[in-house]
């Protein structure tokens, strides 16, 4: 497996070195328009590889071709929110951005898996799609695996419980729309509702909705990095490695939860083959509702593109 990244900012190269350090892949190949940077990071990855103990080849490049063959594509190529923006204030830019790496990779990795990670992200997966003119199960979003282990980390810090204990799915958009479900939140089994107060849960679901922003709040001159890496790391090791997780993702909906024609984020099974399933799980009707009106808000938005 060869696997590439698009973008040497501070989530591609923090996910390549994650990739490299899990072996996730024979070889790992950075891409960015910046010249010297992906040649620099690759190269500085590369040299920590004796002292972590890993085989990955790593080579960075400015030219496109270094994607060439690659079983799987992450891209988080774009500018990224600086404070005061919003996801969908990088719309325009990120999509023009999007859509050129993507015709790329339908040119030279005709075969690959593209995880979009590029914000607002659920809008950039369906650029992906139609630009690659991929088949579905092979474009997916990283949204929901990040949001997701937001809402856990403030779950356990407000339990005081190992984060391993604490599942949980957060649905729709990645942005202020997205749906948290404390129904299906548990610790060890136990439903998170018996353990704290409903007007804590709403604060923790809030603090979720506005983790991005909390963070770029506090770094003024960029956005979050490190989770986001981890998050994007863990899809790929999903697919590399066949193991069919149940993840929840920006997945292509052909009438799932009353949704056709756009990328949600829902629990989806993704293994070798991309996204293999959909799960449809029950939803309360003010849960539907959420989950509706946050696929509006991305149908708004993918309407105002030229595709």
């Amino acid at each position: 497996m060869k696997i590439g990244v698009v973008g040497a900012g501070n989530v591609g190269a923090t996910a390549a070195q994650l990739i490299s350090q899990q072996e996730l892949a024979r070889e790992v190949v950075l891409l960015d328009v910046a010249e010297g940077i992906p040649q620099g990071k690759s190269l500085d990855m590369a040299e920590s590889s004796p002292i972590e103990r890993f085989d990955t080849l790593i080579s960075g490049s400015n030219d496109p071709e270094i994607l060439t063959d690659c079983g799987i594509v992450v891209i988080t190529a774009g500018i990224a929110r600086k404070p005061g923006m919003s996801r969908d204030d990088l719309l325009a830019t990120n999509a023009d951005v999007v859509g050129t790496v993507s015709e790329h990779i339908a040119r030279v990795a005709p075969g690959a898996i593209v995880i979009a990670v590029t914000n607002p992200l659920d809008v950039m997966a369906y650029v992906a799609f139609k630009k690659t003119g991929f088949p579905p199960e092979r474009v997916v979003g990283m949204a929901g695996v990040l949001d997701t282990a937001r809402y856990r980390y403030f779950l356990a810090r407000e339990l005081d419980v190992s984060v391993e204990d604490v599942t949980a799915f957060v649905l729709g958009g990645h942005g202020d729309s997205m749906v948290p479900l404390p129904r299906y939140t548990t610790v060890a089994g136990i439903p998170v509702t018996e353990l704290l107060d409903a007007s804590v849960i709403d604060r923790i679901v809030r603090r979720t909705r506005d983790g991005g922003a909390e963070i770029v709040g506090h770094l003024k001159t960029g956005s979050a990095f490190y989770a986001p890496a981890s998050a994007v790391t863990e899809m790929v090791k999903s697919i590399v490695r066949d193991k069919k997780r149940i993840l929840p993702c920006a997945a292509y909906l052909t009438g799932q939860y009353g949704i056709s024609d756009l990328f949600v984020g829902v629990p989806a099974k993704l293994g070798a083959a991309g996204v293999e399933a959909i799960i449809e799980i029950g939803l309360t009707p003010d849960e539907s509702s959420a989950l509706l009106a946050s696929a509006s808000e991305i149908r708004t938005a993918v309407s105002g593109l030229d595709l």
